[in-house]
């Protein structure tokens, strides 16, 4: 990352301004001398995603025409056109991607264009910024105020839920199919809740 400089970590002198104390909003706006300030930074922020090691970035002067593999998550800001097989990993398409392609991906985030069917394993997110033309096919999908979409969803079920057991009944004596109950209903075996006991 970023490493202090040897003059931040220098400490103040007499000479320097000592901040003042008068001022609650003074002594809240200007930094104590133990405090060191990090370099300024002109680029950017980078997606919260993309601070682990294994993410891919594509910045928005880029286009690619062809297929996109690969073996990690990727951030996907600039012009691509082709297919994107990204099958068990994390897809955000940026504000400025435009993308025509389809997407096969664990989880896809789009904030940018989006031309193309796409097929998720996991989940689908579309943000108020992003035009998505194409259908999805996903378990999940989450579609914020403002997304402009058009196309067809197929919300597939997760193999991993577990099916409820279906209800096991007794078997009776004399019935006609081996796995149907047996119900006497002859009004001598039934009783009344108005019958006294």
């Amino acid at each position: 990352m970023w490493k202090a400089r040897p003059e931040d970590n220098k400490p103040m002198t007499p000479t320097q301004p000592q901040p003042s104390q008068t001022g609650a909003s003074n002594a809240a706006a200007s930094p104590t001398p133990s405090t060191t300030l990090p370099p300024k930074d002109n680029s950017k922020p980078v997606p919260s995603f993309s601070e682990r090691a294994d993410v891919g970035h594509i910045g928005k002067s880029v286009v690619i025409r062809g297929e996109l593999t690969g073996n990690e998550d990727l951030y996907l800001d600039g012009d691509i056109e082709g297919t994107i097989d990204l099958r068990d990993h994390k897809l955000v398409i940026g504000p400025n991607g435009k993308i025509k392609a389809s997407i096969t991906a664990r989880e896809v985030v789009v904030h940018g264009r989006l031309e193309g069917n796409v097929a998720a394993t996991d989940r689908v997110e579309l943000k108020k910024s992003c035009t998505l033309i194409g259908d999805v096919g996903t378990q999940r999908i989450m579609i914020e105020d403002g997304a402009f979409f058009k196309g067809a969803i197929d919300i597939k079920e997760n193999p991993q839920r577990s099916k409820p057991a279906a209800p096991s009944f007794p078997t009776g004596a004399g019935s006609s199919m081996g796995s149907s109950p047996a119900y006497n209903a002859a009004p001598a075996s039934q009783g009344s809740f108005l019958d006294p006991k």
